[in-house]
């Protein structure tokens, strides 16, 4: 690996002084957003010594945390006063302040805009207000899922719009963040992190302070950087397209897809589980993809099997509402005009409060304009916050999953497989079930005539 890294040779002073520093844990690291990626980033670097300056637009989240209170669901009050208790985090939404870190980890949204092209508007705001506050010595690194170039195209530009240059007054690298919000088998600290930069001297200074935390995996440039975590995204994307496709086939011949999978997987070597469900959902996997097609076509490079992935997996929620008829239809002789459906999980994935792309807004979007009356329960999403699609969600707030009130749906749709619920309980007291997480598998045999596998 290290034999193909770039030996761009520049003034080693600046980063032989840094990396110094980094090993002595004597840096302030600043973290610039603090979400899902930031937050856990930010109790790492305490853990290993470091001060901290957490930095967000967001007042509520300065004053939460400030206050030793939690907004992330995983993340419990316990652990936000144990970061305040080293005496070593400041948390402010003062932009002034942005001089005193050594180091600017930038963790901001990507996301797209409506014509499915990138909107890197939050990288390129965050890094003009970097630009205002620049000093000599300091290092900023992305962690934003981007295209490749971003780096140096975007934020390089701005910062050195200030008559600094880049690998001589500062430095500049990539890292791109892997969380996996709510997986209790890793956290931020025994994930790798992947560190790019276009010069020795830059990268030395990356690695220096990520290695502190956890293992470091250092690639040639910036744009090598950014290309790899669109690599692991593109992945999954495509293998989830291809499961959902493969749910189809065998659901037409008779087939449970997911016994086939948990059988396919017994297989020590050569096959990866992937599994069906509602949609995608997340800040990575239904977005960072067009990152790469968009870039592509600037290129003149077609991605053809990305976008076919794409569009598969885009059709899925639709596929889902057609299920839900189908079974309404068939065993209710009813349609979804006039029902009433309640929606069980609204978060993307199970066991998390996160609900950023997730398929059950889709889902209940597309219920309601086939005028439907419908509900949501998420144990983990009690209202629902203003989302960037779906404002007119706002406000509503989950019902409870007692046997009464599950008795006035026609049908629950299961959108996310929350270990809190109780699923045989939810199906007892249901007329039909459509369950498109396989979370009813192990209910009892006399049960299952109420559910359809969508």
């Amino acid at each position: 690996m290290h034999t193909m890294l770039k030996t761009v040779s520049t003034d080693r002073s600046m980063a032989d002084a840094y990396v110094a520093r980094a090993k002595a844990r004597d840096l302030t690291i600043g973290i610039m957003g603090l979400g899902y990626v930031g937050l856990p980033l930010a109790e790492a670097f305490l853990a290993a010594g470091f001060r901290v300056l957490g930095f967000d637009i967001d007042t509520a989240k300065i004053d939460a945390l400030n206050n030793g209170r939690t907004y992330i669901k995983h993340i419990p009050d316990a652990r936000i006063v144990a970061m305040r208790a080293t005496g070593r985090l400041e948390v402010t939404a003062d932009e002034s302040r942005l001089a005193a870190a050594d180091a600017l980890l930038m963790c901001v949204p990507t996301p797209l805009n409506a014509h499915r092209e990138p909107d890197i508007s939050y990288v390129s705001d965050t890094t003009e207000m970097i630009g205002r506050h620049l000093r000599p010595g300091q290092l900023v690194i992305l962690e934003s899922t981007t295209y490749p170039g971003t780096s140096d195209e975007v934020v390089k530009v701005i910062l050195e719009k200030t008559g600094l240059r880049a690998g001589v007054d500062f430095a500049i690298a990539y890292s791109p963040e892997r969380e996996d919000p709510g997986n209790i088998d890793f956290s931020t600290s025994s994930i790798p992190k992947v560190v790019g930069a276009n010069t020795t001297p830059e990268r030395d200074m990356a690695v220096s302070v990520y290695e502190a935390i956890t293992k470091v995996v250092p690639v040639s440039d910036m744009k090598t950087a950014e290309a790899v975590k669109l690599t692991e995204n593109i992945f999954r994307l495509i293998n989830i397209a291809l499961v959902n496709e493969l749910k189809n086939v065998y659901q037409g011949m008779g087939i449970d897809v997911w016994e086939v999978i948990d059988a396919a997987k017994t297989k020590p070597f050569g096959f990866m589980a992937f599994y069906p469900g509602p949609g995608l959902g997340g800040h990575c996997i239904p977005i960072d993809p067009f990152y790469l097609t968009w870039k592509a076509r600037a290129v003149g490079e077609t991605t053809r099997f990305i976008e076919l992935a794409g569009d598969v997996v885009t059709q899925l929620p639709k596929q889902v509402i057609e299920y839900l008829a189908e079974a309404m239809s068939s065993h209710l002789e009813k349609s979804i005009a006039g029902s009433r459906i309640l929606v069980v999980g609204l978060a993307y994935k199970k066991n998390v409060d996160d609900m950023r792309e997730s398929p059950s807004l889709h889902l209940i979007h597309m219920l309601r304009e086939r005028k439907a009356t419908v509900d949501y329960h998420d144990p983990h999403i009690i209202k629902v916050p203003v989302t960037r699609d779906h404002p007119e969600f706002a406000g509503m707030e989950s019902v409870p999953l007692t046997p009464e009130a599950l008795k006035h749906y026609d049908c629950v749709l299961i959108s996310t497989d929350h270990d809190a619920v109780d699923y045989e309980a939810l199906v007892r007291n249901s007329k039909l079930v459509i369950d498109t997480r396989n979370a009813t598998q192990h209910i009892p045999q006399d049960l299952k005539a109420k559910v359809v596998k969508a």
